[in-house]
């Protein structure tokens, strides 16, 4: 899959091509079928898919400070969309210049002079240009002048997660907020991840027994609720099985809010300074302080034997 980051990296002999857009934070099962259906029609007419996102996101730049929790970095929402079967992700940076663009511009500069859209694939709330003043209905009038196709998908799903709400990645993001990372995977069609690079912390686990990977988590990230986690530590490729601990650990009076992650049954390991991602599976329990480190390992003992079965049960 080829990634561009600008119009500028497009190739020049690029030729017509079915286009997607939208911030597709965390590519959840809404988000799936739009990009799904790009790729079924790319095939159809025998051109390629093209996914054209932002970064940073829009609300950042329109209303400073507003940034959202990400589900997904762009690496990770291209791996995502390449399984997909996306033929190429466009990141447009997203500047105060770019925003100011209206719908017709927008539409002439990205879909028609470099993409060369053939056909476009939206969700029926798509909206685009400056002030949102774009909506799917514009998008179609102009396609009959600059010859391509628009087709509306109904990107809404439901599931039990959220009480029966549509899925969206705001959902997504209360639900994490709130510790239902089980719902949360509902919406995501696969747990959700944090991802970050190993750094030195105060290494309690380490004297207690239970070593963890202390990740220092990329900016903006959906981080769960403070509790403790089971989920997968994945490392040089090798996903292991893990007790995931999120919060500031009251035992030892913390201030600084972590994710640290034991990956159980693993003697050894060396992470420090690698990338890793942490997948959150389930909740186990709310962060406490106890009355004694005895208390505490007895705590962490049932955390990891509960984390253990969870994991393996999903694995079978």
């Amino acid at each position: 899959m080829q990634r561009w980051r600008g119009l500028e990296d497009i190739p020049q002999d690029w030729g017509r091509s079915v286009v997607t857009i939208g911030s597709y934070d965390g590519v959840h099962r809404g988000h799936q079928l739009i990009i799904g259906q790009a790729v079924e029609r790319a095939r159809e007419l025998g051109v390629p898919s093209v996914v054209v996102t932002f970064d940073p996101h829009p609300s950042e730049v329109v209303r400073p400070g507003s940034h959202p929790p990400l589900l997904a970095p762009h690496h990770r929402r291209a791996e995502l969309m390449a399984e997909l079967g996306v033929d190429a992700v466009l990141i447009l940076p997203f500047t105060s210049e770019f925003s100011k663009l209206s719908p017709a511009d927008f539409i002439v500069k990205v879909l028609v002079d470099k993409l060369h859209a053939r056909a476009v694939i939206e969700g029926p709330n798509f909206r685009f240009g400056h002030k949102a003043a774009g909506n799917v209905e514009f998008l179609a009038d102009l396609g009959r002048t600059y010859d391509y196709e628009v087709e509306v998908v109904d990107l809404y799903v439901r599931g039990e997660a959220g009480g029966g709400e549509p899925f969206s990645s705001t959902l997504t993001r209360r639900l994490i907020a709130e510790g239902d990372v089980e719902g949360a995977a509902e919406i995501l069609g696969r747990p959700h991840r944090v991802e970050g690079v190993v750094v030195r912390g105060a290494q309690r686990g380490r004297e207690l027994g239970y070593p963890t990977a202390n990740v220092e988590t990329l900016p903006h990230t959906a981080i769960p609720a403070d509790g403790v986690y089971a989920g997968w530590l994945t490392a040089d490729g090798e996903r292991m099985p893990a007790a995931i601990s999120v919060g500031t650990n009251p035992q030892f009076d913390g201030t600084e809010r972590t994710v640290e992650a034991y990956a159980i049954d693993r003697v050894g390991l060396d992470l420090y300074g690698l990338h890793v991602a942490v997948d959150f599976l389930a909740y186990v329990r709310g962060m406490a302080k106890f009355e004694s480190v005895e208390a505490l390992l007895d705590a962490i003992a049932d955390d990891v034997k509960r984390a253990r079965e969870l994991t393996t049960e999903y694995d079978a």
